[in-house]
């Protein structure tokens, strides 16, 4: 493996993973140096990537790729920051219309957290925190980091994407995978979320794993796995953290786009027009950070996190942490005239009437990115303006004057492009559906412990 100075050849190491054996710890951390400092070319790394998405890794081999590359960069030390609070937050694998973050800061936040949310831009058919965030004016999504820092102290939430020096490895590694059709490997995905969230000085993290035809493992064993992986390696790497398994068979909420989801969450927020799904899935996942974080237990959580809701509390967090990052002071009055929509609007009627019985969520999220709201490429502009609006859920009766969503676009062409799509995408059945509860399951050190 090594030559007589004791260097590894990368090709060894990716052979000896092609042919299903067990990496040790220091080829591990020799491929992770290689992503870092570049002397690993794009070739060797995707062969790599190919190698695990085939093969798999161990637990052990799992928890090593993460702490490698946690270790590539910075890690932040929450200690010198002078919080009073535990530090936590969630993660979601990524699903059409999931707004959840844009809620679950501010009011976890508002129930006594830290939440420094380290988040994602899309590409692909699910939509990036961080794209929503981005149709705010003035919001700045990449701050230097000790304004970051001052934020999540005095606001007690900041949203924010992935700087440079932070797991600079995993941020190589995830851009050659998403090129070479490697971003679905379990042992992949598990190292490139951990090792953001280990290097951002968590004290809890609780994941949220989508399950459905939208989601990133549309098989719910493959979701339960993943779920499993998650948990494992976070709890080996001293990290507590938790996961609930929920559905993505429907798109999450009334919207899908960017603008669309932060009007819909500044809705939320304030009380108004709150889907009962989304509501459902944001109650529990706070729940899970407040108790996992010691600030409730299983009994006050829901009350506590219901009350931050009902008292604005959890809306004003939203609005400082917007200003603080650079926001306009008026967004949450204001909504329309910082958040517009595209000029062109369409309803699009059922061909029958009926109920929706099925729905491939997949098909929302790439009727979004071809109306210009989402990435074919990494480099694409997106449009914020475009999106859905008044989705139709798994049951809903049709009819003319129901429609399945309403399409806002920048072109009568664009708009019947999407149209078509979506029609596509739906079952109308004569009866209603069996309807799925939200939270599908939950997986805990616990319940892993038990064989559960």
């Amino acid at each position: 493996m090594t030559d007589t100075n004791g260097r590894f050849f990368p090709q060894e190491i990716i052979r000896k993973k092609r042919d299903g054996h067990r990496l040790e710890t220091a080829e591990i951390e020799y491929m992770v140096r290689g992503l870092t400092d570049r002397s690993i070319g794009d070739d060797q790394v995707a062969a790599f990537a190919m190698a695990i998405y085939f093969q798999g890794m161990d637990m052990e081999e799992r928890l090593t790729l993460t702490r490698a590359m946690m270790r590539s960069g910075r890690v932040i030390d929450w200690r010198d920051a002078d919080l009073s609070r535990p530090v936590i937050d969630k993660h979601s694998t990524g699903g059409v219309g999931d707004k959840v973050s844009l809620i679950l800061a501010p009011l976890v936040a508002a129930c006594g957290g830290a939440v420094p949310m380290i988040a994602g831009r899309g590409l692909g058919h699910t939509g990036g925190t961080i794209d929503k965030l981005a149709s705010i004016p003035g919001y700045t999504t990449r701050p230097e980091m000790e304004h970051f820092m001052k934020v999540v102290r005095h606001v007690g939430c900041a949203i924010v994407g992935q700087s440079d020096d932070l797991a600079p490895a995993d941020g190589r590694f995830y851009a050659i995978r998403d090129v070479t059709a490697t971003v679905g490997s379990i042992p992949l995905i598990t190292a490139s979320i951990l090792a953001k969230k280990l290097a951002a000085g968590l004290d809890a993290l609780v994941m949220d794993v989508k399950v459905g035809s939208g989601a990133l493992k549309a098989e719910p064993a493959e979701a339960e796995e993943l779920a499993r992986s998650i948990v494992t390696v976070a709890e080996a790497a001293g990290l507590p953290t938790r996961a609930l398994l929920t559905d993505m068979d429907q798109v999450l909420g009334h919207t899908a786009g960017n603008a669309t989801e932060v009007r819909e969450a500044i809705d939320f927020l304030m009380g108004r027009n709150v889907n009962p799904r989304l509501f459902d899935v944001v109650i529990a996942l706070a729940a899970e950070m407040l108790v996992i974080g010691g600030l409730a237990d299983e009994v006050t959580a829901v009350h506590a996190v219901k009350g931050a809701l009902a008292s604005g509390t959890a809306a004003e967090r939203f609005a400082q942490m917007v200003v603080a990052l650079g926001g306009p002071p008026d967004l949450m009055t204001n909504v329309a005239a910082h958040l517009p929509l595209a000029p062109v609007r369409r309803d699009v009627i059922a061909p029958r009437r009926g109920f929706i019985g099925g729905m491939n969520v997949r098909e929302f999220g790439i009727a979004v990115m071809e109306l210009g709201g989402g990435r074919r490429h990494a480099k694409d502009i997106i449009d914020p303006a475009v999106g859905l609006t008044n989705i139709a859920g798994l049951g809903m009766r049709t009819s003319p004057r129901a429609p399945i969503a309403t399409i806002h676009a920048q072109s009568e062409a664009a708009a019947e492009r999407a149209e078509a799509r979506l029609l596509k995408a739906i079952q109308i059945w004569d009866d209603p559906p069996e309807i799925l509860p939200p939270v599908r399951g939950r997986v805990t050190a616990e319940s892993l412990k038990r064989g559960e």
